[in-house]
């Protein structure tokens, strides 16, 4: 940082509680962890300050001497599913299938959280602790492999972007499940069926040489999902 400027103001910039006053009753771990369970049994749309507050039998202002505003909030529980990340393990020295394991505990994470890719959509980019912990160690793991450290921040952006977007994609497969819709196997036929009139016959070539529609469950989306990450890292990093 250039002398001169100042670090932007986020929650983590303050102290937890202010040095007057009454002894804290809570923590901001322990209202985090209230409004992450909240959000994980009734989504984002029910975390509010009041729905927090009645969680832990407490009045809405009690929580205000601990998180600013519910943006703060927000900002806690996205930090706080970072900290859920091992990130334990040193690098093997094959910086690809370290990065790939990464970004499976990465969507593992969204998967547990399906709230989260509807939180990212709206945030800015704020990074809490755990986030920026995240990004140093997936900037070690990356250490060997080719390109420049613009291109690793890209790549590391592209991991965040696709465990969002299989997190959510598997979220809306296991609810068609639930309520019969989205049967794969006749969107399959239906495609066909439009491909047969004539009118696209690139997709009815595609279709053709591809055979039927594999089945499509978690242990096939995270095999689609490392298929993809070796496929398209060593691509932007090269």
């Amino acid at each position: 940082m250039a002398d001169g400027e100042t670090r932007p103001t986020t929650v983590w910039s303050r102290p937890e509680r202010g040095a007057r006053g009454p002894a804290p009753e809570r923590s901001r771990y322990e209202i985090t962890a209230a409004a992450v369970a909240l959000a994980d049994a009734e989504g984002l749309a029910a975390v509010s300050m009041r729905a927090l507050a009645q969680r832990l039998g407490t009045g809405p202002a009690s929580l205000y001497r601990y998180v600013g505003s519910r943006d703060e909030l927000l900002d806690l529980m996205a930090d706080a599913v970072a900290g859920e990340l091992d990130l334990s393990a040193a690098p093997g020295g094959d910086w690809l299938g370290d990065l790939v394991a990464l970004a499976l505990r990465s969507k593992a994470a969204h998967t547990r959280h399906p709230w989260l890719a509807e939180l990212n959509d709206r945030r800015g980019e704020v990074l809490g602790p755990h986030a920026i912990d995240y990004l140093d160690h997936a900037l070690a793991l990356m250490a060997p492999a080719p390109g420049t450290s613009r291109q690793k921040l890209e790549a590391i952006g592209l991991l965040g972007g696709l465990a969002t977007l299989f997190a959510r994609r598997g979220a809306a497969t296991a609810a068609d499940g639930a309520t019969g819709a989205g049967d794969p196997p006749a969107q399959a036929a239906h495609l066909a069926a439009v491909a047969a009139e004539g009118r696209h016959p690139h997709l009815l070539a595609a279709l053709k040489t591809a055979g039927p529609p594999p089945p499509v469950g978690p242990a096939e989306r995270d095999a689609l999902f490392e298929r993809l990450l070796r496929r398209l890292l060593p691509a932007m990093l090269g």
